[in-house]
């Protein structure tokens, strides 16, 4: 079994960032040489996530609108009162997609549906430099 892993660096501004990486989680499997396994692709922190979803305009501003009725900005927020960076949103808005996702390797390529991408989601209120780690399993 071959496990390889590489990292990439994604810039966000002081918002819901979605950064589609499906080209870019596909080339690192390329690069793996593996034909059946699993690709994880992991963000580190608690403010960001990974999911899939059809990277379209209306899909984002569905997703968005979901998440500002789920876990408004300006809501009250007890991690705020503690720390006093007004992001207790960005933390639960993480938490309900979760830091990673795990797609299988199907011939040499993602097992993905058709119309589903992988994304990367910063949702904290200043810009940040998100690091996305890929790991591929498989043989």
């Amino acid at each position: 079994m071959k496990i390889y892993r590489q990292t990439i660096e994604l810039a966000g501004t002081a918002g819901t960032d979605v950064h589609e990486v499906t080209g870019q989680v596909a080339q690192v499997v390329a690069e793996a040489g593996v034909s059946q396994g699993m690709v994880l692709v992991f963000t580190p922190g608690s403010t960001a996530a990974v999911t899939t979803i059809e990277h379209e305009s209306g899909c984002l501003a569905d997703l968005r609108r979901l998440l500002d009725r789920l876990a408004p900005p300006d809501g009250e927020y007890a991690h705020n009162l503690r720390w006093g960076d007004g992001n207790g949103y960005s933390h639960l808005r993480a938490a309900l997609l979760g830091p990673s996702l795990t797609v299988p390797v199907v011939d040499h390529g993602l097992g993905l549906g058709t119309w589903q991408q992988i994304v990367v989601l910063d949702f904290d209120n200043r810009p940040r430099s998100r690091r996305v780690i890929i790991t591929v399993q498989g043989q």
